[in-house]
């Protein structure tokens, strides 16, 4: 029997997951919402509808292109949902014109056709442009304008006709609950019981969260809109029911959009300051602010130097229409951990509305979406980054910055520094630059050590970089480096249940001796890769985990059964990587426990006293050299430092950032979950097969293991230029046609070349195949290696 499913929210992501699940088979669903059907008055019934699919998240890419295949094939009462007029970026400056380029290549890696257009040839698409004044253009066919009210109602009938009920007017007043089950949703019209709800709220999410005990990080935030009155360049192109034939249109050197209406245009503008809305507008339609004509002078000025012909009219009307955003960007989907059956879908925009709307109807019919929604999982964030401050001040900086050229390295720059680890008053000593990542302040290189010659690099692969990171990887391979290891996550898995439930969870065997370390996957049901973990076993019911962040947390809290307890202990402890050759040198004169290599060996684990430091070493290394990942408590951390310090300082130690980490990580082969491998990929295509032990009996996705089969496999490239520089994200091409796509790339310091891994098909992941790497537009020749490129052996590392 299907169950019972309660929607709240009748817009455009309520309605087409009640399309999504009806399809699908469960037709017992009702949609209630507040306001009116089918303009409830959320951010849909006053959404422009623009839809440019290329992102630079290949999952975000997906989601819209699935909207725009859906809609496409919808129409109400013989009206269309969906134009696909084209999308046109155009670029007036140098620094936008080569981000085109990189857009391209995005566009080429995640399947979206488009192409580069010269100045006369954006004109003649959009004969408003002035020519002059552009560079030219990236032009995709197939982006378009959803019709947004339009899309709400069709998808609605079609669930209606296949069963649902859409309720309007029904303001939602609580959430029942029984014995940690959701039982329903309280109206003030009545109870309506149910087995799962989903809150599809939009910008009133959080306050539904707030009835269940839930934090829904988004921030509500006015967006300006305006409508020009009739422009005379205009009249007669478009009549009242095709209302756009002319592609939407972007001017992002400005923050500026366009659409047309008729024979107006629509103007879209992110250039304002960033307006917070703690309270929303009237009905019917609380999701639009009072117009605020001083915020919008600047986009009219440049409106008019863009588009010469709208100097003989003017803004006739204008609004602030209240979107969602969050700290990343990103939208929440997930089920509440504290309340089963109770869902979330919010944040999300027109743009991925029916592709948010089908990976959740997978979620919940089929147990896990079909595509990868790590970067959309309502728990992706740490406990510190759901302070209502932390939101506002990320949210609001996203806002700023949905239309600048963002480095896939830069960081946000408040709320900083928020998580630091103990050594951190001795790395900004040492002249530490500072990255960030899930709040922690993580060193990528230091500049106490000198640079190194390399290759002269451009602007782009220039930013968030120094020659320095190549010095520091010298030192690692020759003599002795110290990484802080700190921000990687840290689960205690204990009780009497820990060996079979982290049996039951994971791929290797770990039923091993106390001391032992092993490196194991986590998968999903269908056999896809959900994580990779490194388990170290401290005691016979005591392990501790390293993992890849809270998305692994919670997975395994939802599988714990009750006689296993889970600690998070990263914030308590920190962690020093020890690697290279010499690290033997400075740390066994240090302790009376034997650390040579026949009393602790490679993936092996001990307790000891390093000087007056209690710790727990393990042998293993992400660098591909002799070391130890070595654990204390928070407070002996700065000890622990200054006691490796001094002695490695006869052994020419030095600090070393993740800018090295990334580059040795990537000659020695090992893979970065999240970017390398996600839950699309299996252990086989992904070159972890060795982490797999199907003879230890039944875990999580074994039985799905034998019948999944890829024609892609993760491969190793080297680039044959020695000064060629690819940063991840380029699409690769064989015989002139693209076939693929970079995940990792960085510089090799030691073999002297770039290093990137890529998605390519079997049949060119031979060695020595010859490939070709794009890289703002130009085809950087490739070839792909036998991995790993550095000690293939593992002589260094054992010895």
């Amino acid at each position: 029997m299907n169950p019972r499913v309660v929607i709240i929210g009748a817009g455009v992501v309520g309605s087409a997951l009640a399309d999504e699940l009806t399809e699908r088979g469960w037709t017992d669903v009702t949609v209630v919402d507040q306001g009116p059907l089918f303009t409830p008055g959320g951010s849909s019934s006053h959404a422009p509808g623009l839809v440019f699919q290329t992102n630079p998240s290949k999952t975000m890419t997906e989601l819209a292109a699935y909207t725009v295949a859906k809609l496409s094939a919808l129409t109400l009462d013989g009206q269309w949902c969906f134009r696909q007029v084209g999308g046109l970026e155009v670029a007036t400056t140098e620094a936008r014109w080569h981000d085109l380029h990189r857009k391209h290549g995005l566009a080429t890696s995640w399947g979206v056709e488009g192409s580069l257009l010269s100045s006369a040839e954006c004109a003649a698409l959009h004969p408003l442009l002035d020519p002059a004044k552009i560079l030219g253009g990236f032009h995709v066919p197939t982006d378009g304008l959803a019709k947004a009210v339009r899309a709400v109602e069709a998808q609605a009938r079609r669930a209606i006709g296949r069963g649902a009920r859409f309720l309007g007017e029904h303001t939602v007043t609580g959430v029942g609950r029984h014995d940690g089950r959701v039982t329903g949703v309280e109206t003030d019209q009545g109870f309506i019981p149910a087995d799962v709800v989903v809150c599809a709220a939009g910008f009133w999410g959080p306050g539904i969260g707030e009835m269940v005990g839930l934090t829904i990080p988004l921030l509500p935030l006015a967006h300006q809109y305006a409508k020009t009155g009739p422009v005379p360049a205009m009249a007669g192109v478009n009549d009242l029911v095709l209302e756009a034939s002319r592609p939407i249109l972007r001017h992002q050197d400005q923050d500026l959009y366009y659409r047309e209406h008729g024979d107006r245009l629509g103007i879209g503008y992110y250039g304002h300051r960033p307006m917070p809305a703690s309270s929303f507008g009237t009905a019917p339609m609380p999701s639009v602010l009072p117009f605020t004509p001083d915020d919008f002078a600047p986009a009219w000025r440049e409106s008019v130097a863009l588009l010469p012909g709208l100097a003989s009219t003017e803004v006739e009307e204008g609004m602030n229409g209240i979107f969602s955003f969050t700290a990343d960007g990103f939208p929440l989907i997930g089920e509440h951990r504290e309340l089963a059956g109770f869902w979330v879908a919010e944040a999300v925009w027109v743009t991925h509305s029916a592709g948010v709307a089908r990976a959740l109807a997978q979620w919940l019919v089929d147990g896990q979406p079909a595509i990868d929604l790590h970067e959309a999982d309502l728990h992706r964030f740490e406990q510190v980054q759901l302070a209502p401050a932390y939101v506002e001040e990320r949210a609001s900086q996203n806002f700023i910055e949905v239309y600048d050229i963002v480095h896939p390295l830069q960081p946000m720059e408040r709320p900083r520094p928020l998580r630091t680890s103990p050594f951190h008053p001795r790395q900004v000593s040492l002249g530490a630059v500072f990255l960030e990542g899930g709040g922690w302040e993580r060193p990528h290189w230091y500049t106490s050590n000198p640079p190194a010659p390399v290759p002269e690099r451009d602007d782009w692969s220039a930013r968030y970089w120094s020659p320095i990171a190549a010095t520091e990887a010298r030192i690692t391979r020759e003599r002795v480096a110290m990484f802080d290891m700190t921000p990687l996550k840290r689960l205690e898995v204990s009780g009497p249940g820990a060996l079979a439930f982290l049996q039951r969870l994971t791929t290797n065997n770990l039923d091993k001796s106390v001391g032992s370390v092993t490196y194991t996957l986590m998968l999903g049901f269908d056999g896809g890769i959900r994580s990779d973990l490194t388990v170290a076993r401290l005691g016979p019911q005591v392990f501790q985990v390293g993992a890849n962040g809270p998305l692994d947390e919670d997975w395994m809290r939802q599988h714990a059964p009750d006689s296993v307890h889970i600690r998070d202990i990263t914030g308590g402890t920190c962690c020093i990587g020890l690697w290279g050759p010499l690290a033997r040198h400075v740390l066994q004169p240090l302790t009376r426990t034997d650390f040579s290599n026949d009393a602790l060996k490679y993936f092996r684990a001990q307790r000891a006293f390093i000087g007056e430091v209690p710790v727990t070493a393990m042998r293993l290394s992400y660098v591909g050299e002799l070391g130890w990942e070595i654990y204390t408590s928070a407070e002996l951390g700065l000890r622990l430092w200054d006691t490796l310090w001094v002695a490695g300082l006869e052994h020419g130690i030095a600090a070393a950032g993740r800018s090295a980490f990334n580059s040795l990580r990537l000659e020695k082969g090992y893979r970065a979950w999240g970017t390398d491998m996600t839950t699309e990929h299996d252990p086989v295509s992904a070159g972890l097969e060795f982490a797999v032990r199907m003879d230890k009996g039944d875990f999580i996705g074994r039985s799905s293991l034998a019948a999944r089969t890829s024609d892609r496999r993760l491969t190793c490239l080297t680039l044959d230029d020695p000064a060629a520089i690819v940063l991840g994200k380029e699409p690769v091409y064989a015989a002139g046609a693209p076939v693929g796509y970079v995940t990792s790339a960085s510089y090799g310091y030691t073999i002297g070349r770039t290093v990137a891994y890529a998605w390519l098909p079997v049949g060119l992941s031979v060695p020595g195949t010859p490939v070709a790497v794009e890289y703002f537009g130009a085809r950087l020749p490739a070839t792909v290696a036998a991995e790993p490129l550095f000690d293939p052996k593992m002589e260094r590392i054992r010895r």
